[in-house]
């Protein structure tokens, strides 16, 4: 049996320590934004769902243009620096944001300008933060420390989900962003702190920038279960992006309560991934790609619930069952790259999961607003839906999928 005391030791180890802090601040900081930023736009003179939709691509369709840039910089240089540049500019976007809506000057394409630095930070720091996890984690306590980083994570998900909303109905979302920018700035310190020893990563041969993209493709599509995942996830991240940016904040405005039903649904969801920490501490599959793939279908319920005109329970239940599913899955997805690449391709290969797993997000924030004044808000959500479903059914029929083993578990020391 695999022991919790075994994977709970991480948390005496300074440097795990200071990581799991950073996250856990950053991403209580990100948990701010979705409802912030949806009713402080939704609430501007004149916004619409298509005002949301455009400030919300400004922000995603950088972050997927240089996605594959900032896992080059991630294998070049020390990758606690370029996660500190990251929170500390992403600090700065947020602030921005914040003070426009505070002040009233909100004009369109400074909310744009500023979303899209949002999203060049996030392309910076997502791929140097799956790569530096190896470094500050044995090989053989990498699935423990991914799921103690994800239990940070969805704690600040589930606070800031409450919070966000009892903020911007007391306070407006202004104060919600500036609130998001401070904690962006305090977790680039704690990194700062994160003093990675010299010499703990290959320094290796220097390459142009194209051949070190050429080199983190090949890596990339050598491994059938990875871009066949990867297809499967850039037209399910469209959906998703369309039901939680745009569809959900839209039908909770019109029939839910506003902004407290759709915290209530962020709160279900981040409940949801507290669960999966726990469940995915315990897991230890033979197949961990396959079952990962599986927990896909679930994902697909929240939005049936909310274009069948469901309940606010039953449509919190569903976004708490998506959490759980979505935890499981990203534990398994990062522990097994994290093992079967290579760690000097390490950021560019997660560069290229996160580039094609998110390419097709801006396409759905974009015509999600269209679609739901063309077909109503409820129809395009059982859309999504079906487009989860189908999206991973298909993905199920690849050898690649259903055949990755794990490797061998190792044998703990017995306990007193």
């Amino acid at each position: 049996m695999h022991s919790y005391r075994h994977d709970l030791g991480l948390l005496r180890d300074r440097r795990f320590a200071l990581l799991l802090s950073a996250r856990t601040i950053s991403v209580l900081g990100s948990a701010f934004a979705p409802v912030a930023l949806a009713f402080g736009v939704l609430g501007l003179p004149g916004a619409d769902a298509t005002t949301l939709s455009v400030v919300l691509t400004a922000q995603a369709l950088p972050m997927v243009l240089f996605m594959l840039v900032g896992g080059v910089i991630a294998d070049r240089f020390p990758r606690s620096r370029v996660m500190m540049a990251g929170e500390l500019v992403n600090a700065l976007a947020f602030f921005a944001l914040g003070v426009m809506l505070l002040t009233g000057w909100t004009p369109l394409p400074a909310l744009v300008a500023a979303s899209a630095v949002g999203g060049v930070a996030m392309a910076v720091l997502f791929p140097a933060l799956t790569g530096i996890i190896p470094e500050v984690v044995p090989p053989d306590r990498l699935q423990a420390g991914n799921a103690l980083l994800g239990l940070g994570a969805n704690s600040s998900r589930v606070a800031g989900a409450v919070l966000s909303g009892i903020t911007v109905v007391l306070f407006g979302g202004g104060w919600a962003l500036a609130v998001s920018g401070a904690m962006f700035a305090v977790s680039g310190l704690l990194i700062a702190a994160l003093r990675m020893e010299p010499g703990e990563r290959p320094a290796g041969q220097r390459h142009s920038v194209l051949a070190d993209l050429r080199e983190g493709w090949q890596e990339f599509r050598s491994r059938q279960w990875i871009w066949v995942v990867v297809l499967q996830f850039s037209v399910l991240v469209m959906a998703v992006q369309a039901g939680h940016g745009v569809l959900g904040p839209l039908l909770a405005k019109e029939s839910l309560g506003g902004a407290p039903a759709w915290s209530a649904f962020l709160a279900g969801e981040a409940l949801g991934t507290m669960a999966g920490v726990l469940l995915s501490l315990r897991l230890r599959p033979s197949r961990p790609i396959l079952l990962a793939t599986l927990l896909c279908l679930p994902i697909a319920g929240p939005y049936f619930l909310l274009g069948l005109s469901a309940p606010l329970w039953a449509i919190v239940g569903g976004a708490f069952v998506l959490g759980v599913c979505f935890d499981v899955f990203g534990v398994l997805w990062y522990t097994t790259m994290q093992r079967e690449v290579p760690a000097e391709s390490l950021s560019r290969v997660s560069s290229y999961d996160a580039l094609g797993s998110l390419m097709f997000g801006p396409v759905g924030l974009m015509l999600a607003g269209p679609v739901a004044a063309l077909v109503g808000t409820r129809a395009a959500l059982i859309g999504c839906g079906a487009i989860v479903l189908l999206s991973t059914l298909a993905a199920l029929l690849s050898p690649g999928i259903r055949n990755l083993r794990a490797p061998a578990p190792v044998p703990q020391p017995a306990t007193g």
